[in-house]
């Protein structure tokens, strides 16, 4: 644990406004198409312990998930951490159309005043004491675990075919043996497929959602002449045994939640909600039937819609409703979900705010 004195904060607060800054300057003097400001937008707002920067932004913006665009940061600055701390003021710089941590009508590279920071040193990293993009907490339980296999992996993924001594279940400790293809891999997380998530507008089944039931490590892969590794139980959270399947261990997650409009344009559907539900609200998980082959990546953003229902046209011709001409009604935008978890096919993703409870089959698209 490393300790971090106050300059140091202050020196990455500066850093963050000097990049936003740099920005600005290219950009237009009015938010982005689409990032306005709300009409009742305050001038400033004091960070406190357990803001999120989509909260903060909320205060300002119709779309919170444009914050990066009006501190004008470009692409490869939103990739890394936008560190903002408690104590710190946020300032609407409304001839720029711009926020910003230094006061509208400075040159905007001043630093936040001292009073404004604790005087005590810190014994926590500077990323541990920034506030956080989003409620990380209600996503972490989702980011380490398999939470859906698709299709080809679930066909060609390795399987637990015989245990040591012939243990019907297996603890941490057993020695197991696997068969399949490890492709250079080591450590594997061990899952029982569940339920099939169908796309709601094709019907095909895209992928399984996962039961995780804990790690193993390889201990020797197999001999010519052998079909099986040899690997051990490292840690369970349900019993597991022979004819359960092994998936690679994920990399760290990425935690630095970054919200942009998708690269191309998604028009997706919720295929499931997660815990088997049949409504969900804000801060729920749900899948949604495109990935990254359809331009999906951690920190997209999309819109919510419920479809919009067709109904007879009631100045066509037509017997007590039989024969009368349809008119389909437009779809109705509720919410914004933010994408966290990205696979080929199938991504995670958290709702961030809704004004009605979110149904599978539910509009997931670009925002406009």
């Amino acid at each position: 644990m490393k300790n971090f004195s106050t300059v140091v904060t202050r020196a990455a607060a500066a850093a963050l406004v000097a990049c936003a800054t740099a920005g600005a300057a290219l950009a237009s003097s009015t938010a982005p198409a689409g990032c306005t400001f709300r009409p009742n937008a305050p001038d400033q707002h004091v960070v406190v312990k357990g803001d999120t920067l989509w909260d903060i932004s909320g205060h300002f913006l119709q779309n919170p998930w444009c914050w990066p665009q009006v501190w004008g940061m470009n692409r490869e600055e939103i990739r890394n951490p936008h560190w903002i701390y408690p104590g710190q003021v946020i300032y609407f710089d409304r001839t720029r159309g711009r926020l910003s941590l230094s006061p509208p009508g400075g040159d905007g590279r001043g630093e936040p005043p001292v009073t404004r920071l604790s005087p005590q040193l810190r014994t926590e990293s500077l990323e541990r004491d920034a506030i956080q993009a989003i409620p990380a907490g209600a996503i972490e339980p989702y980011l380490t675990q398999p939470l859906v296999v698709e299709a080809s992996e679930l066909a060609n993924a390795p399987r637990i075919v015989a245990s040591q001594e012939g243990r019907v279940y297996l603890g941490q400790g057993d020695k197991v043996y696997v068969k399949g293809a490890l492709h250079g891999g080591s450590s594997f997380q061990v899952f029982r497929p569940g339920t099939v998530l169908k796309d709601p507008q094709t019907g095909k089944a895209m992928a399984h959602e996962a039961a995780y039931l804990g790690t193993v490590t390889l201990v020797s892969e197999a001999r010519p002449g052998v079909d099986a590794h040899t690997f051990r139980v490292t840690d369970t959270v349900q019993e597991m045994g022979v004819g359960d399947l092994l998936v690679p261990a994920p990399p760290a997650p990425v935690r630095n939640y970054m919200p942009h409009a998708p690269a191309q344009a998604v028009d997706a559907r919720v295929m499931s909600i997660y815990a088997g539900v049949s409504y969900a609200g804000q801060s729920q998980v749900v899948t949604v039937n495109r990935g990254s082959l359809d331009g999906l990546d951690v920190g997209s953003v999309l819109q919510l819609y419920h479809l919009g229902k067709t109904v007879p046209d009631p100045a066509s011709k037509g017997f007590f409703g039989v024969g009368k001409s349809q008119i389909k009604l437009p779809d109705e935008q509720y919410g914004s979900l933010f994408i966290f978890r990205v696979f080929k096919n199938v991504s995670y993703g958290l709702i961030m705010q809704v004004t009605e409870p979110v149904q599978v089959g539910d509009v997931a698209k670009s925002p406009e």
